[in-house]
């Protein structure tokens, strides 16, 4: 049998050959190495924040008309929007910046009708497209024909000292009155459609609509909210499924038709949890996997007895914190 792409590997050694340097590095140390690999250059902008809404609230009230999880929620306070696998972007009216405040090297074309007035929203292509957007959007040196495929989705006005609704209305109003050279409108400047929704079944039926076509889920945004920096309660996201980070340790090898190629990952979590995560992965993948110490972002459906987390999938290398 041909040597595997890659070293397999025993859970019983907690450190592990960093595969890019050859050194011995632990998987904390790893993660802090990339991360200091993209220094900031701007200031961090003050963005607002979401709080998880916890599904299983919802359990009980999935085939209700209720619209009232409990005293402290009630769906008419809300507007409801599709949460897009994107990347967060600030506009602050002269250039487009990152969630930690790097610059995004976007053509001079894609903002140079953007209005003065600061933007909160994601650059998204569509639904399954994290992967190419992230190549594209992090680029440096900006590809001109790539950049056409990008969308700047807005959801809110920063500054704006309104509440939510009042400013989503501004929002609307102020994206349709921009225009290019020519005084046609900017198509990859869009907002993103919010919805009043009657009752709780609606929500649910939405969130597993947007979840069986590769969406994220849904975001609720109290209509009283003001804009403020950090997280808050007033701005909420649901997901039929969690989302974490890990750090990968090792490998284990495949079987069957993964003989010879990576048949799972080991990794370790933040709270020092160690497991393996064998699904997600298509044969490019397997066949040439993520190096050791790279950060993943993989899916999980809850937690075991023991804490670690369910039915756990790769869903995407975050080798950017921007990303």
């Amino acid at each position: 049998m041909p040597p595997l792409p890659f070293q397999p590997f025993s859970p019983d050694n907690d450190t592990h050959i960093f595969q890019s340097s050859g050194k011995r590095l632990t998987p904390i140390a790893a993660l802090i190495s990339l991360s200091l690999s993209f220094p900031i250059v701007a200031a961090q902008p003050p963005l607002m924040l979401a709080k998880s809404l916890p599904n299983e609230q919802l359990n009980a009230a999935h085939y209700s008309n209720d619209h009232q999880i409990h005293e402290n929620f009630t769906l008419d306070d809300y507007l409801v929007s599709e949460k897009l696998d994107g990347i967060r972007a600030y506009w602050n009216g002269q250039q487009l910046l990152t969630k930690t405040g790097n610059i995004i090297h976007a053509p001079r074309w894609f903002y140079a009708n953007f209005p003065s007035t600061p933007l909160d929203g994601e650059l998204w292509i569509e639904r399954g497209k994290f992967q190419a957007l992230t190549r594209i959007v992090l680029d440096t040196e900006p590809n001109n024909e790539a950049w056409k495929q990008v969308n700047y989705m807005v959801f809110d006005l920063p500054h704006n000292s309104a509440p939510f609704s009042k400013r989503y209305s501004q929002l609307k109003a102020l994206i349709k009155q921009q225009r290019d050279s020519n005084n046609r409108p900017l198509t990859h400047l869009q907002w993103i459609e919010h919805k009043s929704l009657d009752n709780l079944a609606i929500l649910v039926q939405w969130l597993d609509i947007v979840s069986s076509h590769d969406g994220e889920g849904l975001m609720l945004h109290h209509k009283s909210n003001n804009y403020t920096s950090g997280r808050t309660a007033h701005l909420l996201k649901l997901k039929n499924h969690q989302d974490a980070e890990a750090i990968i340790i090792g490998y284990e090898e495949g079987n069957g038709k993964y003989q010879g190629m990576m048949g799972a990952i080991w990794v370790k979590t933040a709270t020092n949890n160690t497991f393996k995560i064998g699904s997600g992965f298509n044969d490019q993948q397997r066949q040439s996997p993520p190096a050791i110490g790279s950060t993943i972002q993989y899916r999980h459906n809850g937690y075991t007895n023991n804490g670690i987390p369910r039915f756990a999938r790769f869903i995407r290398i975050r080798d950017n914190p921007d990303s």
